[in-house]
């Protein structure tokens, strides 16, 4: 999804925390109160602001809420802007979502404690730590080696208990399957075959497809039948082949 973007630029992320090493100790602290409370406030204000959309699901709205959205915005791309409602760029021509597309998705798919889902496109870590407050056992697959040691380090620091990888979506994480839940939070032209087959019994996977135009799909797996679902049309980054066969 598209939206206007104001972040920081990487200059004045610098030249800020560099004030702030060079401040007494107590200074500091306080200052980084100060900021810590601004986006503990700003974060609530994104919670009232997807409640508005339409969002329902409380387990959902609860996990959005403790998750840390501005602690996932990789070094020299953090924002004031942290938590408005739409994508912020985390480089390497990649974005952290829109928080309500996380939350439509996430509601959409409703994951539940204990399940195993894989979400390809770990990107800064963020949905996969949504997913991991809601009690999913969560692997996640990231094609950029820098996006995906940093999500491994991101998400580690905010003690969330996710097993991410640098790889290929399209081949999907055999070792693991299957899965009750497969997200996809980057666009690929036609549907990754090795995906669904991963896809447990009853499991379902929600993702945006198309090359320019795309819409949200929502898949349903009943034995060897697979149940589809067009919902919202919406635009993601595309999905990134590997080498190899597809």
């Amino acid at each position: 999804m598209k939206g206007k973007i104001m972040a920081w630029p990487l200059l004045a992320v610098a030249a800020f925390l560099v004030t702030i090493s060079l401040l007494p100790g107590s200074c500091a602290d306080q200052i980084m109160r100060v900021e810590e409370k601004t986006m503990n406030e700003a974060r609530e204000a994104m919670i009232e602001q997807l409640i508005a959309y339409g969002v329902r699901d409380e387990k959902v709205i609860a996990a959005m809420r403790k998750v840390k959205r501005h602690n996932f915005l990789p070094t020299g791309y953090f924002s004031r802007d942290a938590y408005g409602d739409h994508p912020l760029p985390i480089g390497h021509n990649q974005t952290i979502s829109q928080p309500y597309i996380v939350a439509y998705m996430t509601e959409r798919i409703s994951p539940k404690p204990g399940e195993k889902v894989l979400e390809i496109g770990t990107g800064s870590g963020y949905q996969a730590a949504v997913l991991a407050e809601l009690g999913a056992d969560v692997y996640s697959i990231e094609i950029v080696p820098e996006l995906a040691s940093h999500s491994i380090e991101a998400l580690a620091s905010e003690g969330y208990k996710c097993t991410v990888k640098c790889g290929d979506g399209y081949q999907g994480w055999a070792e693991h399957a299957p899965f009750s839940v497969i997200i996809v939070t980057c666009a690929p032209e036609e549907l990754p075959e090795k995906l669904v087959e991963q896809l447990a019994d009853d499991g379902r996977m929600i993702l945006p497809l198309g090359a320019y135009s795309q819409r949200l799909v929502i898949l349903r797996k009943k034995g060897n039948s697979v149940v589809t679902e067009d919902d919202l049309p919406v635009r993601f980054v595309p999905m990134i082949k590997g080498p190899g066969p597809h």
